[in-house]
C-alpha cells in the first residue's frame, strides 16, 4: 500500500467524484479509477458505492478514510522534518491546543522563537483533550496543550503560568446575572451547556452533593458555539474566563463559580520522543521561561 495511493484515495474520498479528484490530482481519470480498484483488490474490500454521477464511501472506505488521513499526515510531517534539518533558520513544529485563555502565553513564545528561527513554520489542531492526545499518541504532534493533569507513565509536561478560572456565561438581563458570583444551588433547575470533559472531571469537583441535581442541555467542544445558544436564551454555559467576549455590547456577562473553580493547563510530550532540532529547540526555549 503507497502513500501515493491513499493521497489518491483520499481525493476521491473528499470529492466524490472521480473526474474532480483527477483534475485536482492532475492525473487522468482511467489511472485514478485504476489505482483505487487496486486499493480495492490489494484489501479486498469495496471502498465506495458506484452511482451515476457521483461516489460514495462504504463502510470500510470510511474506516480506511480515518487511518489513511493519519498515515498521510505522517508521511507528510516526516518529509517536512527531514527537509528542515539542515536549515539552521527553521523547520516544522506541530501543536494540538485545547481551548485556554492561558494559549496566549504559547502564543508568545512562538512569536518570540520565530524571531530567532524567521523559517519556521508551525501547524495548528485545536480540540478537547481526547482528540489532540490521541493525535499526540499517533505521533502527529510534537506538542499538546491538554486542560487536565497528564498521564506520568506516557507524558512529560510543564505547567503553565496561570490556571483557567471557571464561570457561568449568561445573558446580561438573566436574574443570575445579578449575582457577583455563581453557586451550585444557583444553577438546581437551569438548563446547562458544558464541554463533555468539563461536565464529567471539573464541575463534579465544584458542585459535589448538588452535582445530581444539575440538568446538562447540551455539550458543546467549543465554547464560541455554546454562547451562541446561551445568548438565545437557551442555556446557561459552564466555561472559562475569557474565551467569550462578555465585554460592554456584547449582551452576554461572566460570572465566576464560587467557591472558586480552577483548571490547570499543561503543554505535553511523549516521554522518550525523539524531537527534530527545530522542536527541541524550542522545547528547551519554553522550558526555561515556564519554569
Amino acid at each position: 500500500m503507497e502513500i501515493r495511493t491513499l493521497r489518491y484515495f483520499l481525493a476521491a474520498a473528499r470529492e466524490e467524484n472521480m473526474t474532480r479528484a483527477a483534475e485536482i490530482l492532475h492525473v487522468t481519470q482511467p489511472t485514478l479509477s485504476k489505482a483505487i480498484k487496486s486499493l480495492e483488490d490489494e484489501l479486498g474490500k469495496k471502498l465506495f458505492t458506484r452511482r451515476s454521477f457521483s461516489i460514495v464511501l462504504t463502510q470500510e472506505g470510511n474506516l480506511l478514510r480515518d487511518r489513511a488521513e493519519d498515515l498521510v499526515n505522517m508521511a507528510d510531517k516526516i518529509e517536512k522534518e527531514f527537509v528542515s534539518l539542515d536549515d539552521i533558520t527553521g523547520g516544522e513544529l506541530y501543536f494540538g491546543l485545547a481551548e485556554s485563555y492561558q494559549i496566549r502565553y504559547l502564543v508568545g513564545e512562538i512569536s518570540a522563537f520565530k524571531q530567532d528561527y524567521p523559517n519556521l513554520h508551525y501547524h495548528i489542531t485545536s480540540g478537547d483533550t481526547e482528540q489532540v492526545a490521541e493525535k499526540l499518541d499517533k505521533g502527529l504532534l510534537d506538542f499538546a496543550v491538554l486542560a487536565e493533569i497528564p498521564d506520568k507513565t506516557k507524558y512529560e509536561y510543564l505547567v503553565f503560568p496561570e490556571p483557567d478560572i471557571w464561570g457561568v456565561v449568561m445573558p446580561a438581563d438573566s436574574p443570575l446575572a445579578k449575582k457577583k458570583a455563581v453557586r451550585s444551588r444557583d444553577l438546581i433547575g437551569l438548563p446547562l451547556f458544558c464541554s463533555g470533559q468539563g461536565w464529567e472531571k471539573d464541575i463534579p469537583k465544584w458542585a459535589k452533593g448538588d452535582m445530581d441535581k444539575l440538568h446538562l442541555e447540551g455539550s458543546f467542544r467549543l465554547s464560541y458555539n455554546a454562547s451562541l445558544f446561551a445568548g438565545e436564551h437557551l442555556g446557561y454555559l459552564l466555561t472559562f474566563d475569557k474565551l467569550v467576549n462578555t465585554s460592554e455590547g456584547s449582551a452576554l456577562v461572566f460570572r465566576p463559580l464560587t467557591p472558586k473553580l480552577e483548571t490547570k493547563l499543561f503543554l505535553v510530550w511523549k516521554k522518550g520522543q525523539t524531537f527534530s532540532p527545530i522542536a527541541e529547540r524550542f522545547l528547551n526555549r519554553i522550558t526555561a521561561h515556564f519554569n
